[in-house]
């Protein structure tokens, strides 16, 4: 199994692979095997994909532990705190 969701990243990013390895400097078929869970990037070069693609590093794993949070559940939960907010003061 593939630990990084770098694929998945890419497609909510409209980004394609060639497009990031060229943005972070490395050949298309290094993104490749990283996105085909062949190789790892090194530290150095998953923090400049994650700045490149504008996200917290952790958004690039899959979660490790069965019901964790992720910082997608976190932003939901926020919007509808926010929105109940905004019902409140309206009434």
């Amino acid at each position: 199994m593939n630990i990084l969701r770098l694929k998945e990243v890419l497609k909510e990013k409209e980004m394609t692979g060639k497009d990031l390895a060229e943005k972070v400097e490395v050949t298309p078929a290094s993104i490749s095997n990283i996105v085909q869970g062949n190789s790892f990037p090194k530290p150095e070069l998953l923090l400049k994909i994650a700045q490149t693609l504008d996200v917290d590093i952790r958004e690039l794993f899959h979660p490790t532990k069965e019901n964790s949070t992720t910082l997608e559940d976190i932003q939901k939960a926020i919007d509808t705190l926010e929105s109940l907010k905004k019902k409140y003061k309206e009434s």
